[in-house]
């Protein structure tokens, strides 16, 4: 079990970006969910809920009352599905792009300032160690 230090490490760390992320997020007047509706949506075409949902990994019924709260703000509209009758796409309105244009340069700002206390090589490396664990844990799913 010489792994678990490493398990350990991995929670800490997305717990502490988590922390930093969410409270700047919500500076911005959202939730973490809501602006990862807004980025995913953002410079996009329109998306079914279900794509969605994959992107933001938020679940259905979670996703169901942030598209809900953010449609009544006029962040984003509901489109019916010319591909699907059955479903909906969802797309940024003007008010919901300019929202876009506004806090996803912000926060990437914010969490520029932590990232750039590593080397390029050090993201790198991070970046496929992180990929290759990914990638062992989803053989065993």
């Amino acid at each position: 079990m010489s792994f678990l230090p490493l398990v350990r490490e991995l929670v800490r760390t997305y717990q502490a970006f988590e922390s930093v992320s969410g409270a700047h997020i919500r500076t911005l007047d959202l939730t973490p969910p809501q602006f990862d509706v807004i980025a995913t949506l953002g410079n996009q075409p329109p998306m079914t809920c279900k794509i969605l949902g994959e992107k933001t990994l938020i679940t259905k019924g979670t996703l169901t009352g942030i598209l809900d709260r953010l449609e009544a703000k006029g962040f984003i509209a509901r489109l019916s599905n010319e591909d699907d009758g059955r479903s909906q796409k969802v797309t940024l309105t003007p008010e919901g792009e300019k929202l876009f244009q506004r806090v996803f340069p912000q926060h990437g700002a914010h969490l520029e300032k932590v990232f750039n206390q590593l080397s390029q090589q050090e993201i790198t490396e991070l970046t496929n160690a992180l990929k290759k664990l990914r990638a062992a844990i989803e053989t065993e799913s």
